[in-house]
Parts: C-alpha cells; structure tokens; sequence
C-alpha cells in the first residue's frame, strides 16, 4: 500500500485514515513537512483549540497539519 497524502486527500479524510489506525492498533510510518520520517503506533487523535493532533505511543504528539503522509507499517520489519 502506498503512502496517503494528506495534501491529496484532504485533511478530514486524512484525519479519519488515523482514527482508523487507533481503532484498529496499527502502526504507521509517518512522513513529517520538515523531512522527519518515524513509525510508531497512532494511540488517540484529539482536538484542542481547533487543532487536531495524532498522538502516538514513543513520541509526543504531533499536529496533524504537520503530518505529509501516512503509511501502514510493520514495526518488527523496520527499525
């Protein structure tokens, strides 16, 4: 499966794409606007002052408009 792009897909459906991964206990990796990339488990995706966060378990949360892309990943097949 490829990436998601929140840029392609718009942000309410990108938004949904991470909810679904905390439902279903999925990791993802992540591609960050500032090159970052990481895979981690998307734990809770909340609102606060009208910004929407994706809250992951090893890192701290991040703004979803931060976010370039998603991905579902394997943990045990990369570092």
């Amino acid at each position: 499966m490829g990436a998601i792009c929140q840029d392609v897909v718009g942000r309410c459906s990108f938004i949904d794409v991470l909810e679904e991964a905390v439902l279903v206990h999925r990791h993802v990796a992540v591609a960050l606007r500032d090159g970052t990339r990481f895979i981690d488990l998307v734990v809770d995706v909340v609102t606060e002052n009208g910004e929407d966060y994706a809250c992951f378990r090893a890192r701290e949360r991040v703004p979803v408009t931060e976010i370039a892309a998603a991905t579902r990943a394997d943990p045990h097949r990369h570092p």
